[in-house]
């Protein structure tokens, strides 16, 4: 092969020449769009084609549809919600926000297992729909204490308008930042030893993590989500749910905490033991 064909050969789109004329080329179309066939000393193959495994269908526990339309809708709402409290900036802009901090909670659920978790990422990861029933009512009765509180008490010289304006609900904000970072990181460093179910049994490969943030804290992941949750009703300015957020949440992680650490100290003996004695939770009255 002479050296001209060689680096003709080379270029991104080979070229024709299209008449006589020297300066007369145009893009070559012998090159099939299709992807190119890989190659082995010399030889050339096109991979076959594979069976699709049937969770991956629609109604699949790992449906490739479902986790795209959830990704979609979680995405447009987050942009919409955050466009509409910059719009409502002068009036109650803690309620859209509060949808915005909703829906990039489950996209962040989904995408850290997806990218650090791989195996264990499904169209339940996004824990839209799997939380039960107190979970989806604590938002709603959230949503609905703060839009209704300022319908009632948002204008004029009302507590919720005072509140609105103010400055006081920006500490909501940092603890809706401060804890979804802390839960985010909690499954980075974990990996593939994080779970969104308590594991009963100790599977193969599971280790006791004790680097990253679980150096400084015990259960990150619990200690974001509670924290984050009590920012979002300082954030609304919500004080009867407030009350209940508190309570419940402290409820639920006292009482999960306590069962997975028995099963922690089964697992790993002396090792936890260790490492619960010099770390904390961080969550209130809860050791």
């Amino acid at each position: 092969m002479s050296t001209a064909s060689t680096s003709a050969d080379r270029r991104p789109f080979p070229l024709r020449r299209t008449s006589s004329t020297a300066s007369s080329w145009s893009r070559s179309s012998s090159r099939s769009p299709s992807p190119p066939a890989s190659s082995s000393r010399g030889r050339t193959y096109t991979p076959k084609p594979f069976d699709i495994p049937v969770y991956f269908y629609p109604s699949g526990i790992y449906s490739l549809s479902a986790i795209a339309i959830r990704a979609f809708l979680l995405g447009t709402t987050f942009a919409s919600s955050f466009l509409l409290a910059y719009l409502l900036r002068s009036t109650y802009p803690q309620l859209p926000l509060f949808v915005t901090a909703l829906s990039l909670f489950h996209f962040l659920e989904f995408w850290t297992t997806a990218e650090y978790n791989t195996r264990k990422a499904k169209v339940s990861s996004y824990l839209l729909t799997n939380n039960g029933m107190a979970y989806n009512l604590a938002h709603t009765a959230a949503f609905t204490e703060g839009l209704l509180e300022w319908l009632v008490w948002g204008r004029g010289e009302g507590w919720k308008g005072e509140w609105a304006s103010g400055r006081l609900w920006i500490v909501g904000v940092v603890l809706i930042l401060g804890g979804q970072v802390a839960r985010s990181l909690a499954m980075v460093h974990a990996g593939t030893n994080f779970s969104h179910l308590v594991a009963y049994r100790k599977e193969e490969g599971h280790v006791l993590v004790k680097s990253g943030i679980f150096r400084y804290l015990r259960h990150p992941s619990y200690f974001g989500f509670f924290w984050w949750g009590l920012g979002t009703q300082i954030m609304l300015g919500n004080p009867v749910c407030f009350v209940g957020y508190t309570l419940v949440l402290w409820k639920f992680f006292s009482h999960r905490i306590r069962g997975e650490e028995e099963l922690l100290v089964e697992f790993f003996e002396d090792e936890y033991l260790e490492y619960r004695a010099r770390t904390r939770t961080f969550i209130p009255f809860i050791q």
